[in-house]
């Protein structure tokens, strides 16, 4: 029994699917993996269930029946883990965009450094992005940039993805309130861990743009983080959030 658990969110993944699961097993430490997909017409889910033959125990999936959003695929995930008893519950891509060698540095991070959230960081050293063009690289850092102006948080990267969270983080979040389901999300949950004094650190990494499947952002996307992000501060302004 692993006492963490990789969460990968799935559509239409199939040409990264198993080098990544096989990249999280290859690890020294020992990782499980949950896949959430939701229901990819290109039988991404149907190679899951193959490799789970060579990886029982240890890789496992929830099909959703329709795609809901990343949000509501990590919120899913979330409670999954919550019910199995991991003590430490990690976010990632199936693309590679995060390097799976990094679950380590962000296990070791939460396990020995007092971390109770760890963001593997783009921009805690500078801006670590390989192969994105200068209008994403700009969007992405002013973004952060934005909202630790609206929020207050001292958090470098505040759209990351790539997340280890403790058990107790995740307990004590209502994940039921969780309200967005865009990169929003990604905002959300660490307004809410820092609002409730949550220890969250910043690891670097280096973030590569995927090179197989195409990227899921969208117009609507950007304006849920933009529009979303003032709507937080009002919340806990008064006290709703």
């Amino acid at each position: 029994m692993s006492d963490g658990i990789v969460i990968i969110p799935t559509y239409n993944e199939i040409e990264n699917i198993e080098s990544i699961i096989r990249a999280v097993f290859s690890l020294r430490k020992s990782f499980h993996v949950l896949i959430v997909d939701d229901n990819s017409p290109d039988k991404t889910a149907e190679k899951v269930m193959e490799l789970q033959k060579e990886f029982p125990h240890k890789l496992f999936l929830s099909v959703r029946m329709k795609k809901s959003g990343l949000g509501t695929a990590y919120v899913h995930g979330f409670k999954w883990a919550l019910e199995r008893h991991y003590e430490y519950v990690f976010e990632m891509d199936a693309d590679f965009s995060h390097n799976p060698n990094d679950l380590e540095r962000l296990y070791e991070t939460c396990h020995f450094n007092g971390a109770d959230l760890v963001i593997g960081s783009r921009y805690v050293t500078g801006v670590n992005v390989v192969n994105w063009p200068l209008s994403r690289v700009l969007l992405s850092y002013f973004a952060s940039v934005y909202v630790r102006m609206i929020t207050g948080m001292k958090i470098m990267d505040a759209t990351a993805g790539f997340i280890c969270y403790k058990r107790k983080v995740l307990e004590t979040i209502n994940l039921d309130r969780i309200k967005f389901i865009g990169y929003a999300f990604q905002i959300e949950m660490k307004y809410r861990a820092y609002a409730k004094n949550f220890n969250i650190q910043e690891v670097p990494v280096i973030f590569t743009d995927r090179t197989k499947g195409q990227s899921k952002m969208s117009g609507s996307i950007i304006k849920e983080a933009i529009f979303g992000v003032i709507s937080l501060r009002f919340r806990k302004f008064f006290n709703k959030l």
